[in-house]
């Protein structure tokens, strides 16, 4: 466990609150089964890291390090110096090896990434620093660095370059769409991603109403003095069992153009996740090496994630949801049902003064 005033491999000035250490911990151990299912995937496939090198030549990262490096502020032993000490606190606890470099840039709005494809470098805006206290930046910074360990500072290179090249090429009709392909795909893994990410932070953390009230600042805003951690969460479930077929539409369009899952739903997810044997086990020291990464299956990767998407199916509110579930199941009349689901969303309602359609006129004199 860390310990205030000690020195232990290159880390120092560790805070002095007690956390559990995880000497040798694989990013398995946190990452949404969608989300690795995927990554075991691209790192199985021959001459991945060849394809991506020679697009690191594309890619304007050298442009993105000087720009950081020339225009923010690098957080080291001189500079922001209680980031730089949650920053090396992060590390120590994931047995991540090498630090990353880590800036602040000026900006109101709240946000962190993890970017880089030959080593991830971390950024955090001034407007996060100054939302967020100290334990909830802890796992902020917890979440960056979960991005470095699972490797995904490269994909968010990626996609932040082909979101840039789609609008470059918006004028060519086939070409901006073969574009918005790769982008949708890539944005539907980053969002798993993030929960992945989320995961982290709390491990690093370990104080699960911090993350959660980091999330709701990040919502609403510094005004936690009128927030509520289960009214919060309570969003969450009104968003995904409220509405029809068509809120569940809705929802998905919604969601496409972001990279990062809506709030309520993030928070809903960590709490679900902190309360399982998951991660009670790797509190208790259980959890995959990364030694033994390079064993990993990939066809058993994929059916860790067809089982949690299953699962999410069948115990998801959300109206669609239920429906995918109960034709998966054998349930009858599913097109009745879907039809009930969008009446009056095709369709304006009859006027009051006219019979509904199909209905015979009552004979005169009242009812037979």
């Amino acid at each position: 466990m860390s310990d205030d005033g000690h020195e232990q491999n290159g880390h120092e000035r560790v805070p002095s609150r007690q956390r559990r250490r995880f000497p040798g911990i694989s990013s398995r151990a946190y990452e949404h089964p969608a989300d690795r299912s995927a990554l075991v995937a691209l790192r199985k496939l021959s001459g991945f890291d060849a394809v991506f090198k020679a697009l690191s030549g594309l890619l304007p990262e050298r442009s993105l390090r000087l720009l950081f490096l020339s225009d923010s502020v690098r957080v080291s032993d001189q500079q922001f110096t209680h980031l730089n000490d949650m920053l090396r606190d992060a590390c120590y606890i994931l047995d991540l090896e090498k630090v990353p470099p880590m800036y602040v840039t000026q900006d109101p709005q709240p946000n962190a990434m993890c970017i880089g494809l030959d080593e991830p470098i971390i950024v955090v805006t001034t407007g996060l620093v100054e939302l967020l206290d100290e334990e909830e930046m802890r796992a902020v910074v917890g979440h960056e660095v979960g991005h470095a360990l699972s490797g995904h500072s490269v994909y968010r290179t990626i996609l932040l370059f082909l979101t840039s090249l789609a609008l470059k090429v918006a004028w060519i009709p086939l070409g901006n769409l073969a574009i918005l392909a790769i982008v949708t795909a890539l944005r539907e893994w980053f969002r798993k991603s993030e929960l992945s990410a989320d995961r982290a932070g709390l491990l690093v953390g370990q104080d699960l109403r911090a993350s959660m009230r980091g999330l709701m600042k990040i919502a609403g805003g510094n005004h936690l003095h009128e927030m509520n951690v289960d009214a919060f969460l309570q969003q969450a479930e009104e968003y995904e069992a409220g509405g029809d077929l068509r809120d569940s539409v809705l929802k998905i369009l919604n969601v496409l153009p972001r990279s990062h899952p809506f709030t309520t739903v993030r928070a809903a997810e960590l709490k679900k996740w902190a309360a399982s044997r998951d991660y009670q086990r790797i509190m208790d020291g259980h959890y995959p090496r990364r030694a033994e990464d390079k064993d990993t299956s990939v066809g058993d990767s994929f059916k860790e994630s067809a089982a949690s998407y299953a699962s999410d199916v069948k115990a998801s509110k959300d109206p669609l949801m239920k429906l995918v579930s109960d034709f998966a199941g054998g349930a009858g009349n599913l097109g009745g049902r879907v039809k009930r689901g969008f009446d009056g969303f095709t369709s304006p309602p009859p006027p009051k003064d006219t019979p509904p359609r199909d209905t015979p006129p009552e004979p005169e004199g009242g009812q037979a």
